[in-house]
């Protein structure tokens, strides 16, 4: 690769062992992806939950942080994927010590790197949306989807390891997603019918990402009939990167790149009809009977999807755990028009700072008894079989009903 007289100083070790480690570490990557050279990045958003980290994760970072402070702090904005906990609710979860005291340590070595713990993968909605071409080295696959297509940013799936890096030195290897042959559509898909709901929508996503399958084919989508929401597109992106690896998608009449990176002239590969979004949910809710836990999360609520629920909860009572996840940015104004106090008032629990499958969801299915789950999220449906859940996708109200009655309908 190609490197600056910068970055061989990073290289060579003037800038610290930190950044030496860095540089090092994405000249393999970039290596192993062809990369050329460098590109500089704004900001890197880094997955932090000590699910992921465990302890040799947790005591690595702890090892960077005991560095002198000039040689240890990130370069650029650097923030963090959604926790493994939110403090004040553990207890009501039924999550052991051991992960509350790991997740400290965690949160005070990243926080003597500079890293800022915003604790959310909704930062595209919330704190430092990118813009148009902007290049970053974003680590949430829902974020990076997000941002390369609604956004037209510049980002690849970064690992944490690769994140982190990016943060310290302030560039990522400039391959894949960076570059502009990259982006453009290899796949056409028409759709016959536009989704209404937020289920419908992460519905959509799934069967997309189910034809695409691979992380460098880019789908673009036709015969959506009106400008999708801010949150329509995070539970469609979310299920599309979930169930297909896939980073960057392009909507006909919707997403800024489009008209440039969708070729007219290409065969359609597939139709999808209404249907085919009611077969997919059909599938996540066979042999579903009496609920055990309903949630909302995979992406965070956001505060307008808040507001909705809050509505659709006034005047009933949940009867079974009902947990309703958001970020630390989204949770004060919650608080503030007393939605947060409307949901818990009918017996719901509004989580701060987490995601529910990076917070030990297994042992706490174990600690609580939960195997049947609801939730209007198509991300979280395809994750939960994997830690033991058997996961239904609903709309909003239906997860409200089952939350109500402790049955699907």
């Amino acid at each position: 690769m190609h490197l600056t007289d910068e970055e061989s100083a990073m290289l060579a070790g003037e800038a610290g062992p930190a950044r030496q480690w860095a540089i090092e570490h994405q000249m393999r990557v970039g290596r192993y992806f062809g990369a050329a050279d460098f590109v500089g990045v704004s900001q890197a958003h880094v997955m932090a939950d000590t699910e992921s980290l465990g302890l040799a994760g947790v005591e690595w970072l702890e090892r960077l942080s005991a560095l002198p402070e000039s040689e240890r702090r990130v370069r650029i904005p650097t923030i963090t994927d959604p926790r493994g906990t939110d403090f004040a609710a553990a207890a009501r979860l039924k999550q052991q010590d051991w992960m509350l005291a790991l997740e400290r340590r965690a949160i005070a070595a990243f926080e003597a790197l500079g890293v800022l713990m915003t604790d959310t993968c909704i930062n595209y909605q919330t704190i430092m949306p990118p813009v148009l071409g902007e290049h970053l080295a974003y680590g949430d696959t829902g974020v990076v989807i997000y941002a390369n297509s609604v956004l037209g940013a510049r980002t690849n799936f970064e690992g944490g390891p690769s994140a982190l890096a990016a943060g310290l030195t302030g560039r990522t290897p400039r391959y894949g997603f960076h570059l502009p042959k990259t982006r453009r559509a290899t796949l056409l898909l028409r759709v016959e019918h536009t989704p209404r709901e937020l289920h419908d929508w992460g519905a959509l996503g799934g069967i997309v990402g189910r034809i695409a399958g691979d992380y460098w084919q880019v789908p673009a989508l036709l015969g959506i009939d009106r400008i999708p929401t801010s949150d329509e597109l995070k539970h469609f992106g979310s299920a599309l990167a979930s169930f297909g690896s896939v980073a960057l998608f392009h909507m006909v009449g919707v997403t800024p790149e489009a008209e440039h990176a969708v070729d007219p002239s290409h065969a359609v590969t597939a139709t999808i009809a209404e249907p085919d979004l009611r077969a997919f949910q059909a599938s996540y809710r066979n042999c579903i009977d009496t609920v055990d836990v309903v949630v909302f999360s995979s992406p965070q609520l956001s505060l307008l999807e808040l507001r909705d629920l809050a509505a659709m909860l006034d005047g009933r009572r949940a009867t079974i755990p009902l947990l309703v996840v958001t970020s630390p940015q989204v949770k004060p104004d919650a608080d503030r028009f007393g939605i947060t106090s409307r949901i818990e008032a009918a017996g719901g629990l509004v989580l701060s700072g987490m995601c529910f499958y990076q917070s030990y969801a297994r042992e706490m299915a174990e600690a609580n008894g939960w195997q049947t789950l609801v939730t209007s999220s198509a991300k979280l449906v395809n994750i939960l079989g994997g830690y033991g859940y058997r996961p239904a996708l609903l709309s909003m109200q239906e997860c409200v009903d089952a939350a109500c009655s402790g049955r699907i309908a």
